[in-house]
């Protein structure tokens, strides 16, 4: 079976309500998904599990497809192997994938993934779907046991990436630097994925949706800007 992915930097856009920027496109990926499995731990904001099930869950509704969280799930280990669907929700990264080891789901995902059960992750459940989740925005509030993520794919992901900005006084790192530093030390590709932007990934085909686009970084090499609609294939090549 081959890989479905759909990995959006943003669950929510200015002016907007949750998931409206980027409907047409869940519901088409999850065409004829009826229960969807979903994973609250990145807890936005410090949400509470229920809050945030709540929250996705009436969106959800609105779409035709019932949402079964996996915190309400006695055994979620187990109720994942049969899952039509998988979403991983934003939030804190480190936060979101210590409890995918403490619960022993990160293998099972990663393996029904790889068997071609959708995934669907935004922001920190885009950073999840990486090798590791180095290339994360967020705070490291808790220590997960291991940076590795679920390698669904061979490139790294900077969801809510920000352009520098030319006129800023701010003396900070930009986005930019932090990436480059990154790439002082691992080689793997990094595709700073602006809000309102995202991939979706079948079989051997990767095509960069939305409405921003996305700077490609490659190791010791200027970032290349990419526009939607495109395709962008050679970012599954290890």
């Amino acid at each position: 079976m081959e890989k479905r992915l759909l990995l959006i930097s943003n669950s929510r856009a200015h002016g907007q309500g949750y998931l409206d920027h980027c409907e047409t496109e869940v519901k088409d990926f999850l065409r004829g998904v009826k229960k969807l499995a979903f994973v609250p731990y990145a807890q936005p904001g410090g949400v509470s599990l229920d809050e945030y099930t709540k929250i996705v869950r009436e969106r959800f509704k609105l779409m035709e497809t019932e949402v079964q969280s996996v915190h309400e799930m006695k055994n979620p280990a187990r109720k994942l192997l049969n899952a039509e669907a998988v979403f991983i929700g934003g939030g804190n990264t480190f936060l979101l994938l210590k409890q995918l080891y403490e619960t022993g789901i990160l293998k099972i995902i990663r393996n029904k993934a790889a068997e071609g059960m959708p995934y669907m992750g935004t922001s920190a459940g885009a950073n999840a779907a990486c090798p590791t989740i180095m290339t994360t925005n967020d705070m490291p509030i808790v220590y997960p046991p291991s940076f590795n993520a679920l390698n669904l794919v061979p490139f790294q992901i900077n969801p809510h990436y920000l352009d520098p900005d030319p006129d800023s006084k701010h003396q900070g790192e930009t986005r930019e630097t932090r990436i480059k530093e990154f790439h002082t030390l691992n080689a793997a590709p990094v595709a700073g994925l602006r809000e309102g932007a995202w991939l979706r990934i079948e079989g051997a085909s990767v095509t960069l949706k939305g409405t921003t686009g996305l700077r490609l970084f490659l190791q010791g090499k200027e970032p290349v800007e990419y526009k939607p609609v495109c395709e962008m294939n050679f970012l599954l090549q290890k």
